[in-house]
């Protein structure tokens, strides 16, 4: 089973080898049918932390790295080439 990529912005590199990024996923309202944007934070892990605050970053799922983190940050961009 592949594990699931999701495209995000950094809002915060204060921890070390850590990440927050959020993703946006938007839909339409099953009622208003407007569409509707709904953000989420996650924890990812950065070993070289190489990542700063406001980049476009891609992450992948990974086994738990602590309590909060099971996501990784994906090094280079070969995911973003075939995207």
């Amino acid at each position: 089973m592949p594990k699931r990529v999701l495209q995000g912005v950094v809002v915060s590199d204060k921890g070390e080898k850590t990440i927050v990024v959020k993703v946006e996923r938007r839909f339409t309202h099953p009622v208003m049918k407007k569409t509707v944007r709904r953000s989420k934070n996650y924890h990812a892990h950065d070993e070289a932390n190489a990542a700063k605050v406001g980049q476009t970053v891609f992450i992948e799922e990974c086994r738990p790295y602590s309590k909060t983190k099971t996501w990784k940050l994906v090094e280079g961009n070969e995911v973003a080439a075939s995207a």
